[in-house]
Parts: structure tokens; sequence; C-alpha cells
């Protein structure tokens, strides 16, 4: 089966009445934990921005707490863990100044990481890589937010 494109999907959406339509997104939360954390940031937590982004720092620093320390292996993997569901609750909000801002966060907690990530090479590229895109990013930004955000990013 071929999926059908947005543009068909939301012209067949205009069609439904409320109820179907409610139907259909109930379904829809039913199929994939992503499908019902976006139904969930959606409804309850996109008017509030800044408290979805302290909900995400609390629990990016929570796993960052939880990392096995025993080995590089299990650090590296830990991290890159991390990294992904931050890019998952990027996705969700779909605002730029909160994808610079989380990932400035995650940046200097892994910075302040112990043991260092600079006795590895994969985490340093990682880490490198992150500073390179956050740069990017914060030239898309608004002025006063390219300062600010600028400013953080110089001190990593």
């Amino acid at each position: 089966m071929k999926a059908a494109t947005v543009i068909q999907l939301k012209k067949e959406l205009q069609h439904r009445n409320p109820e179907e339509l409610l139907q259909l997104c109930l379904r829809l939360s039913k199929f994939k934990k992503e499908n019902k954390e976006l139904l969930t940031y959606l409804l309850f937590e996109a008017d509030d921005e800044e408290g979805y982004i302290e909900t995400v720092k609390e629990e990016v620093d929570q796993l960052f707490s939880e990392i096995n320390t025993a080995s590089y292996f299990y650090i590296k993997k830990s991290v890159r863990k991390i990294l992904r569901n931050l890019k998952k609750y990027i996705r969700y909000s779909g605002n730029k100044a909160t994808e610079v801002e989380l990932l400035l966060f995650f940046c200097q907690k892994l910075k302040d990481f112990r043991p260092s990530i600079n006795r590895n090479t994969t985490l340093t590229n990682l880490y490198e890589r992150q500073l390179t895109y956050i740069a990017k990013k914060i030239k898309l930004l608004h002025k006063d937010l390219q300062y600010d955000y600028g400013m953080i990013l110089d001190e990593l």
C-alpha cells in the first residue's frame, strides 16, 4: 500500500465531520508511541513552550544522570539515545528557538559530563557536530536571539 501525499490527506480530511476526525485521531494515536506523544504535545503543551522546554530539560538531565560510566561504549550508546530523543522532541515543537535552546542545553551537559568526552574521539566529534549545527540554526533566528544564543555558543 502506497501512502497518500499530505495534500491528498488534507483534502480528504476537509470533507470529514468533527466526529469522524476525532475517531481518526484516536485510532492514529493507538498505532505508534510517537503519534501519541505528538498529539499530547499539540493538545497540552503547545500553548506553554517554556514549560515544554523545562520538561524536556528535566528529562535530559535525568537521562544524563543514569548513564553507565563503566566504559565509553556505554556512554556513547546513552548519549546517542539522549540526542535521538531530544531531536524527536524538537521535531514535535517545530520552533527554531526551542531547537537551539535544547541543543545548547544538551551540549552543555555533554561538556560538563564526567568522565570527560575529550578522551573519546566519537563523543568529541558528536559534540563538535552539534555545535556546528547549532551555529547554522542560530543564523535563522531573530537578531536579539542570535546574540543571546551566540554568547552561550561561544562559551561552549
